[in-house]
């Protein structure tokens, strides 16, 4: 199983940070704008359209408010695993990290994967800007 870790260093604090990932309808609009272009509820999984028009449904697993962890898993005919956890740490008042861990399987899908979430990144970027 191939994993791919990331800590996202970002210019807002845990709180607001925290409120748009556990938004989960709202993926498009508050965390990752333009990575994702469209997000659809359906009871505890959102279906998901990406900028490069993939598709994916995402369930779900657990919103742990206390601890700002979010984990959901997709399960589609070409991954045989996926579970991703969504953590917010505050860095101080007005920073904060976003840990964003994914296990998945066959590791063949890693190097696309790892290209994406990649994207994932300058999409959040750019919705917690630098204060000027």
């Amino acid at each position: 199983m191939d994993s791919i870790h990331n800590d996202i260093p970002l210019n807002a604090s845990a709180r607001d940070v925290w409120d748009a990932v556990r938004d989960f309808g709202a993926l498009h609009e508050r965390l990752v704008p333009g990575f994702v272009t469209a997000c659809t509820l359906d009871g505890e999984a959102r279906t998901v359209t990406f900028a490069n028009g993939s598709v994916a449904r995402e369930v779900l697993v657990d919103c742990d408010d206390p601890r700002q962890r979010l984990v959901y898993a997709i399960s589609n005919e070409r991954l045989k695993h996926y579970s991703a956890s969504v953590q917010v740490i505050a860095d101080g008042e007005r920073r904060s990290r976003l840990v964003w861990i994914i296990d998945l399987l066959p590791n063949e899908l890693a190097p696309y994967v790892q290209g994406q979430t990649k994207e994932a990144l300058t999409a959040m970027y750019r919705a917690f800007p630098p204060a000027a």
